[in-house]
């Protein structure tokens, strides 16, 4: 966990550390409704507060939790959602935040709150509501938002090559994932043929249902259902000569999507430092989020036998250092989703055993 005082100073303003508890038990999530005169008042907020001197972001989320709810926190699995800097023009705010699940019991015991021991409005709220906007947070908050739709479990598709001993391999890989790709299920389509781009158009339009994200590379023109893009993909490769070249936006020829949010693919420290920037640049933008990175190999894989896995531990330590939620990829199954979570991720992918 990070240290960190309540007010760093800037050249101009002062920046507020804040701790913020995204609150829930299965899909009704928890939200305060700040006062009229509170800075950003009416508006809905995650439950949080100041992250006091010599208080780490972790004891301040227990501790603000009880103070504004009265619910223990203590030992609940707190996982680490990202970090957030926003400017808001009379204040600057930076927010750690952190996803932490109730028990059934907890739940029951605290359902019928409709205010907290500080006097302010609760209300527990569907999370398709809160996804659809229905309740109005401040700006900072929209970024949190984006990080929640990620999914426990990321299904990659399989390669063209592994059709290749079939008679027709595109026809063959359309109709595989077309036949075992879960309803609603989040695809990562690594698209490395541009041939194979009308394979893909006929999967987004044979399963609608499914929620796609493309290498950044690959993006599809002329695509009737673009609304199944939910993300773009960026390589570390790509990642690197973005952050290698002055940070101007772009990679390499291909300015990068900016309505589109980004899940990052990244190996090492190094990495992740871009990504962080990457994602702080887009943010002060106000261009699509970055909204996760894939951080591997996990685990050894029959993809990249000679790659050295990060192992748990290792894997845990760099994960603490992304600004946006995690995601396990490299030699998992969708049942390691807890392990991902003991170590600090959100979400696990893979090929085998995903689709």
């Amino acid at each position: 966990m990070v240290n960190a005082a309540i007010i760093q100073q800037t050249s101009h303003q002062k920046i507020v550390n804040v701790a913020v508890a995204v609150i829930h038990y299965q899909a009704q999530y928890l939200l305060g409704f700040r006062d009229a005169a509170q800075h950003q008042g009416n508006r809905y907020e995650f439950v949080g507060g100041k992250i006091e001197a010599n208080e780490t972001a972790k004891q301040a989320l227990i501790r603000e939790v009880a103070e504004e709810t009265g619910i223990d926190i203590h030992d609940n699995t707190v996982i680490k959602l990202g970090r957030l800097h926003h400017d808001y023009g009379d204040k600057q705010v930076s927010l750690q935040v952190y996803n932490i699940e109730l028990t059934a019991e907890q739940y029951e015991q605290h359902r019928h709150l409709s205010h907290g021991l500080e006097g302010q409005a609760l209300a527990w709220v569907n999370k398709s509501g809160l996804l659809a906007g229905k309740y109005h947070l401040p700006a900072a908050n929209k970024t949190i938002l984006e990080w929640l739709r990620l999914p426990a479990q990321i299904a990659i598709s399989y390669p063209l090559a592994h059709f290749n001993d079939l008679p027709n391999p595109a026809t063959e890989w359309l109709t595989y994932h077309k036949e075992k790709v879960g309803t609603h299920a989040w695809l990562y389509i690594r698209v490395k043929d541009s041939d194979f781009d009308n394979s893909v158009k006929q999967l987004m339009a044979l399963r609608p249902d499914i929620q796609v994200i493309l290498p950044f590379e690959r993006r599809l023109h002329s695509l009737q259902a673009d609304y199944q893009i939910v993300a773009h993909q960026i390589s570390q490769t790509a990642l690197m000569k973005w952050f290698d070249n002055e940070q101007d936006s772009s990679v390499g020829e291909q300015a990068l999507p900016l309505d589109r949010p980004l899940i990052i693919s990244c190996h090492d420290a190094a990495s992740i430092h871009a990504a962080n920037q990457l994602a702080s640049v887009r943010l002060q933008q106000q261009q699509a989020p970055v909204i996760g990175v894939f951080l591997s190999p996990v685990l050894a894989t029959q993809t990249h036998p000679d790659t050295a896995p990060l192992g748990w531990v290792a894997w845990s330590a760099l994960a603490q250092l992304a600004d946006m939620p995690v995601i396990g990829l490299g030699g998992l199954s969708p049942a390691m989703i807890e392990q991902a979570v003991q170590y600090g991720g959100i979400s696990v992918a893979g090929i085998r055993q995903f689709v």
